[in-house]
């Protein structure tokens, strides 16, 4: 369970400086507001733009309202509004996104209301802040709290609680285990540990946040001087916030920029040791599809297509007719795994909408998996309203159970899977990027459905990070490895393999004895390998006792002597970049674990 627990706790602090959070943080930085102890016990500092009132009594009483942007200047406790805000928003999310589907089902009540009542909290407030009336309003339900502090610390709680309800992060592989969890209400110690840990991880750099603006308003002299009007221009904000996230208006200003911690999340979210630990959380299911590696080079076998089950609801299909994935066989299906909240899947859809436009005509069938992240995504009126204005046109299949996500196996939003004309899942890959690689994917498996069928030109998305001079970094692990071709791989056991006629470029291939583990192979008697390339210099880290032969392209170049623990190898050292096919012979006993190019 610890590794589980930091698991959660990297994966939130991973979320918490993403893109999907920024519509929260102008809340949280001035929810901080000044926290300098204030100047006397009992005598209130002198303040300019203080409001006060004909009547003593009212004036006390202003100053003394529990406020979220300025705090009154009577007494010399420390400003504790940013932990009170943070905190709410951690208990809210945690709570709900674990518990809120089944309190939702119980009591009859629509799937997005905890979203309207998060967007009625942050509008109340803002409403506080401008009316002091109004904030009087919303201190009563803490009046009896002893601690007159904690009084004036209630409505920031009741901020925190009701931005934990619009509080949408993007979702990696941590937030989807936990999401898929409360929306069946398989709560489990470990799944509890995980949100715990993820919400933890999370609150760090909003606290952090909060605790920037409180001192920039105690160092500030306008934050001071001209308390009121901060509190006024707070209030609005917020309010104009809540509305924009009624309407959605931030989603346009998110999906503008980059997903800078797409990297971060999945070496660590996607590393082995989470993938082992997140799986654990499921069944066996489908478990073919964990042979293939996300994001492969070529197209591997993974399984026959699982069904797509338990729709609530189909949309852009004539008359809502669902579609029956049994009856594509002859054409290549694209399903995408999407919700209409996620930041990713935004940047994604267009070029989804592009090929459906492109390639319809020529065999593809685009479906649309819509797997709600959080209840209020469940609402079919939302993902059609939502659907409309993102210019989503194909089938889309309301997976409100995530019965259909689970059949897949899949832990990503968004996600794409790709199925040939005979049924089976040829090509997956989580989050964003990789178009180019898609598309060419696409299309050898339009023309292996016709071979006779003249294709378009290619839709001219911009080509992918990774460059195509050069051949990525494989793993020989029987879970990571892509770009494999010949004989299956068998599982922790001796197996004679053999070459196939052809080895494409990027993909390897064994011949003779070998044990495939998860973390290398194990060459035994006649081992070979051959992986065509393009690089300019090959290496592998490789360990134990024993000669390995190098070829390229047919012609011996160097014998290695590998010696003692993994270590790493030069096999080839060349000039230029060059396509050359490697051939090894390796003494039985030589661990072989991952190729680098250079």
């Amino acid at each position: 369970m610890l590794t589980l627990i930091l698991i959660g706790l990297l994966g939130g602090l991973i979320t918490a400086v993403s893109p999907c959070i920024l519509p929260v943080l102008p809340v949280v930085f001035l929810a901080g507001g000044p926290g300098s102890d204030t100047p006397s016990a009992g005598k209130p500092a002198a303040d300019p733009q203080a409001e006060t009132s004909p009547a003593t009594g009212s004036a006390d009483a202003a100053r003394d309202t529990l406020t979220v942007l300025a705090p009154p200047k009577s007494s010399r406790v420390r400003n504790r509004r940013p932990y009170a805000v943070v905190t709410g928003l951690v208990i809210s999310f945690s709570f709900f996104t674990l518990l809120g589907v089944t309190l939702l089902s119980a009591l009859g009540l629509p799937q997005d209301i905890l979203r309207y009542v998060g967007l009625a909290l942050l509008v109340l407030i803002g409403f506080g802040l401008i009316f002091p009336p109004v904030e009087r309003l919303l201190e009563k339900p803490f009046a009896r709290i002893p601690q007159r502090q904690v009084n004036k610390e209630g409505s920031a709680f009741v901020l925190g609680l009701g931005l934990g309800l619009l509080y949408v992060p993007c979702a990696g592989p941590v937030l989807a285990a936990i999401t898929v969890a409360g929306a069946r209400g398989e709560i489990s110690g470990d799944i509890v540990a995980l949100t715990v840990s993820f919400a933890v991880g999370t609150a760090i750099p909003l606290l952090v946040f909060a605790l920037a603006g409180r001192r920039v308003a105690e160092r500030v002299a306008a934050f001071r001087t001209r308390a009121r009007k901060l509190r006024v221009a707070a209030g609005l904000l917020m309010v104009v916030l809540a509305f924009a996230l009624a309407f959605n208006v931030t989603d346009t200003i998110q999906r503008a920029l980059p997903d800078y911690t797409s990297a971060a999340q999945k070496k660590i979210e996607d590393s082995d040791t989470a993938r082992q630990q997140l799986s654990g959380l499921y069944d066996n299911s489908n478990k073919e599809l964990s042979r293939c590696e996300d994001g492969a080079d070529g197209l591997r076998s993974c399984g026959k297509a699982p069904a797509i089950d338990g729709i609530a609801k189909w949309l852009n299909t004539p008359g809502g007719a669902p579609v029956d994935l049994a009856s594509q066989r002859g054409k290549v299906v694209l399903i995408d795994f999407w919700t209409y909240s996620c930041i990713n899947c935004q940047r994604s859809l267009p070029h989804i909408e592009a090929w459906n436009d492109a390639y319809k005509a020529y065999g593809l069938e685009v479906i649309g998996v819509h797997s709600p992240e959080f209840a209020f995504e469940k609402n079919a009126g939302n993902v059609a309203d939502q659907a409309k204005k993102l210019g989503v046109t194909y089938p889309v299949a309301l997976d409100n159970d995530l019965t259909t996500w689970d059949n897949y196996r899949n832990r990503y939003w968004p996600a794409k899977y790709l199925i040939d004309d005979k049924g089976t899942v040829r090509y997956f890959k989580f989050g964003e990027g990789e178009y180019d690689r898609t598309e060419d994917l696409i299309r050898t498996l339009l023309k292996q459905a016709d071979p006779q069928v003249q294709l378009p030109p290619k839709t001219g998305q911009k080509a992918d990070d990774l460059t195509e001079d050069r051949t990525p970094e494989t793993y020989l692990s029987n879970l990571r490895i892509r770009g494999y071709v010949g004989t299956p791989l068998v599982d922790d056991k001796a197996t004679a393999y053999r070459f196939p006629a052809d080895i494409p470029l990027n993909s390897l291939s064994l011949d003779g004895t070998w044990t495939a583990g998860y973390e290398h192979f194990t060459a035994g008697e006649d081992a070979r390998l051959a992986f065509t390339y393009r690089a300019k210099n090959v290496n592998l880290v490789m360990a134990g006792e024993g000669p390995v032969t190098v070829l390229v392209d047919g012609k011996v170049t160097k014998t290695v002597q590998v010696h003692g623990t993994p270590s790493l190898y030069s096999l080839v050292d060349g000039d230029t970049p060059d396509r050359a096919r490697l051939e090894l012979r390796v003494a039985p006993g030589i661990q072989g674990y991952a190729f680098t190019f250079g």
